[in-house]
């Protein structure tokens, strides 16, 4: 397997993010990566609502439930002595996953999928599909 510099982990608090968290730690442990980097993305809000509440709430909204959304992920690393840098992205989550991506330099996406395929997932949007779409790097998806 060819080295790794870093690994981007978008989570989202779920038992299918820790699953892909679970891998990634396994990847890290096997020596081919040297960093973990894991990632929340919380959506961005319209107009209607900035001009209601300040940024300064919206800022501490984002970080707060981008926190909770990161707590099991960052708990499995610490669990596994494996130090991960944790960032708050705010947006589409396939674009915001490539900017990620791009400025940390990782050389591969880890992510859970809830397994939606086929009609479904087109109907449903999938989260990982957008990743996919917008990633210059590979993406491995755990079910």
């Amino acid at each position: 397997m060819a080295q790794i510099n870093a690994i981007l982990v978008p989570v989202d608090g779920s038992e299918n993010s820790d699953r892909a968290v679970k891998h990634a730690l396994g990847l890290v442990a096997a020596g081919p990566a040297a960093e973990l980097h894991l990632l929340n993305v919380q959506p961005s809000f319209g107009g209607a609502i900035s001009t209601f509440v300040g940024r300064d709430q919206i800022d501490s909204y984002r970080r707060e439930e981008g926190n909770k959304c990161l707590a099991s992920a960052v708990a499995l690393a610490k669990a596994a002595s494996v130090p991960a840098k944790v960032h708050i992205g705010v947006g589409r989550q396939g674009e915001v996953v490539r900017d990620y991506a791009k400025k940390l330099g990782a050389d591969l996406v880890v992510m859970g999928t809830r397994g939606h395929t086929g009609l479904g997932g087109v109907l449903l949007g999938s989260v990982a599909q957008d990743v996919i779409a917008h990633s210059h790097v590979p993406v491995t998806l755990v079910k």
